[in-house]
């Protein structure tokens, strides 16, 4: 395993980080998800990210689960706090009363009393800025959470965050969580510059475009049984926009050059994005151990020139690069 420092902040990640969006709590039973999170530690992954409407909470508490009794000064604990976890009208958003209570609930849930990395899971338009971001400074302050980020925040949000983070002498945001892959490059003509320049991390999910990239699923066939385009539970719907002939016979294109490079297409994938000089870590999920033993081999592959020009050739027109597709949920009003 490589590790890389998180922006600007002189905290280390490991390169490839562990996961549990739609797995621990939900796809599979506690018992294969924390044998999951043994691997991951054993293969060097000290990085481990959730949130708290994983699973309807359940994933934070299978997490602390797995993590009990690992020294916590050896691992990186990641975390956010936006989506409902609750049917009251204040269980969401980046009010100061959500996030101080959404916090408190992690914190009991992971079984420890601080975060390392504690992330605006998306960007709330009903909030005013000032007040989320106050109440995450006196997070900070409070010795609860010890670094703050952001997921899926357009570049103009992301500015004027640091105005008046600035303006106010808050703690700075040091991360940005977003979606990113060969497939969705959404982020790299705005949000990656400005975090470049203004020392702000990318810890990239869906790597391998929710499995797309791995190749298992050929054109003008059904995708394997028990495979995630085939599981509502787990993001069968977010896939479904790769699920096209078009896409996925230009992904088959990929696998002659992975062969030549001595690496199985997801590593591909994965070692694709971390070509990325902004880019902290990439965020994998697993289901059981042997996937971890087999994509942390990403860590520390460097791809050359000519590698990076073929698979642009092999994928063509077909990524999105539109940084309007970084968006967040608008009010509810």
């Amino acid at each position: 395993m490589e590790y890389r420092r998180l922006g600007s902040s002189g905290m280390y990640v490991s390169e490839i980080s562990y996961g549990n969006w739609i797995t621990h709590g939900s796809q599979v039973e506690s018992t294969a998800a924390i044998n999951c999170v043994k691997a991951a530690l054993e293969e060097g992954i000290t990085t481990f990210d959730t949130a708290d409407v994983y699973a309807a909470t359940k994933a934070e508490s299978v997490l602390g689960r797995a993590l009990k009794g690992v020294r916590r000064e050896s691992y990186e604990l990641f975390t956010k706090v936006y989506w409902p976890t609750g049917s009251g009208k204040n269980d969401r958003g980046l009010s100061r009363k959500h996030i101080m209570e959404s916090c408190n609930a992690s914190l009991k849930r992971l079984g420890t009393d601080h975060i390392d990395l504690y992330q605006a899971h998306r960007f709330d338009y009903e909030t005013p800025l000032e007040e989320t971001l106050s109440a995450f400074d006196d997070l900070i302050r409070a010795g609860k959470v010890h670094y703050i980020g952001f997921s899926e925040w357009s570049a103009p949000q992301i500015k004027e965050a640091l105005k008046i983070q600035d303006a106010r002498g808050y703690n700075r945001f040091i991360s940005s969580q977003p979606q990113y892959s060969a497939l969705w490059r959404v982020i790299e003509s705005q949000v990656i510059p400005l975090s470049a320049r203004e020392g702000i991390g990318q810890i990239v999910w869906s790597p391998i475009a929710q499995g797309v990239l791995t190749g298992k699923y050929a054109p003008g066939k059904k995708a394997p049984v028990g495979s995630r385009a085939t599981d509502k539970k787990s993001g069968a719907g977010m896939i479904s926009r790769w699920m096209n002939d078009d896409v996925l016979t230009a992904v088959q294109k990929l696998a002659p050059i992975a062969k030549d490079a001595d690496l199985t297409m997801s590593q591909l994938a994965i070692a694709w994005v971390l070509q990325n000089p902004n880019v902290s870590s990439a965020i994998m999920g697993a289901t059981k151990p042997s996937q971890i033993k087999e994509n942390v081999k990403a860590a520390g592959v460097k791809l050359s020139p000519q590698i990076m020009s073929a698979i642009d050739g092999a994928l063509g027109k077909l990524p999105e690069k539109d940084p309007a597709k970084t968006e967040s949920p608008k009010p509810r009003a």
